[in-house]
């Protein structure tokens, strides 16, 4: 089967997402909102946005973001929340393995959880323009951006938000993110070990260590699961 990679298969990704682009358009907004309670600027959201592209990972960053800095618990609670794409781009491996590395890469950049899903869905109805990936990371990164912005300028315009309970907004959206997730009680297992290291390191070091300590501990548990099968 013949791959190709044209601007009409960009176009067609790029339509077909952007009803989806839209919806996560919302968690934007409250991202940008959040990140001015932080202190960030807009042109600093903005900068964030386009250079991690990562929303869980932006939102878990700006729950972390104290002065100074804690980079390198930072990078590597980023790591660790974003380990599921090695798994995930590999079944792209139809589309993007006939095309060129600038292609390829360059479309790997904007890969979401969301447009990921959609690309999958349509390679394996039989579709052969691998432009199509990227017109939906497109859409996605373009919504995303200008959202996480208008949400940063939107909150500079609150003076007070706990008054309106917006101060609740990140913890809101992280309860929101983790619902979807249950699976059943194949989930149990590794979403107890998380909390409970998390508990436990949250106990005994400073810092925000914990969330590293508990995302890996839920992430190995689960492994162990899945190779037990």
């Amino acid at each position: 089967m013949r791959i190709t990679f044209t601007t009409a298969g960009v176009a067609a990704g790029f339509l077909r997402t952007v009803p989806v682009a839209t919806g996560l358009s919302i968690f934007g907004l409250v991202l940008g909102l959040v990140a001015g309670q932080k202190g960030l600027s807009a042109a600093e959201v903005g900068l964030m946005s386009a250079l991690v592209f990562a929303g869980a990972a932006q939102m878990l960053a700006l729950e972390l973001w104290q002065v100074p800095v804690p980079v390198l618990g930072l990078t590597l609670a980023a790591l660790v929340m974003n380990l599921r794409y090695l798994i995930m781009t590999p079944a792209l491996k139809p589309w993007l393995e006939q095309v060129g590395p600038v292609q390829a890469y360059g479309s790997l950049f904007f890969t979401a959880d969301e447009n990921w899903a959609i690309s999958v869905a349509e390679m394996r109805r039989g579709g052969t323009d691998a432009g199509f990936f990227l017109g939906t990371g497109l859409a996605i990164y373009s919504f995303w951006l200008v959202s996480t912005v208008t949400g940063r300028l939107f909150g500079g315009l609150v003076a007070d938000p706990a008054r309106y309970g917006l101060d609740f907004v990140a913890t809101a959206v992280f309860l929101a993110l983790l619902a979807p997730m249950w699976q059943g009680r194949r989930d149990l297992l590794p979403w107890l070990a998380a909390g409970a290291v998390a508990w436990g390191v949250a106990w005994a070091l400073p810092g925000t260590w914990y969330l590293i300590a508990g995302g890996l501990a839920g992430s190995l548990v689960g492994a162990w699961r899945d190779v037990r099968g």
